[in-house]
């Protein structure tokens, strides 16, 4: 094999490789700090947050944590979600989805270049206007103009591979 061969075979992989990165990439969930939806269990969530302010695991699945700027809700997979989505009994404990709750943001859909953007679907009901990005699992309410809520949770390639089994 000559120089321009091995050349052209290296570069070949290097595009198959960025390929395959960016498909599991897509295929992932929103993270935060970490957490992630239908990887991380509780054990994760308070190594990164520390103690829970309010503990409502038993109740209803969930853990609350003050955070710089507001608060957050971790809520987690249950036996009855798992039950009406026909998921792996595996699933129950993860993290189902992230909560942020914002105090006082100054970030605006402008600020976070979501107006316009053709990824993020846009519901304006009154004040209140949400974008939502289910391939990347991450949706943004606003009040007013300003960020008050942040979802991270599963994507939807995610979703249906968790679905097939896969």
């Amino acid at each position: 094999m000559n120089s321009k061969n091995i050349s052209r075979a290296i570069s070949g992989l290097a595009v198959a490789a960025a390929a395959v990165i960016l498909l599991a990439a897509s295929a992932q969930a929103a993270s935060w700090r970490g957490i992630e939806p239908f990887a991380s269990k509780r054990a994760d969530v308070e190594r990164v947050l520390g103690a829970p302010v309010a503990d409502r695991y038993a109740e209803n699945g969930t853990l609350q944590f003050n955070v710089s700027g507001g608060a957050v809700t971790i809520f987690f997979v249950t036996a009855k979600f798992v039950a009406a989505k026909k998921l792996s009994p595996s699933l129950e404990g993860t993290v189902l989805q992230i909560v942020l709750q914002h105090q006082s943001a100054a970030d605006t859909p402008e600020s976070l270049n979501l107006s316009g953007n053709k990824d993020y679907e846009h519901r304006r009901e009154g004040k209140v206007e949400v974008y939502t990005n289910a391939k990347e699992g991450v949706a943004y309410t606003f009040v007013d103009g300003r960020l008050k809520t942040t979802r991270h949770f599963y994507s939807s390639e995610q979703f249906q591979r968790i679905q097939r089994g896969a």
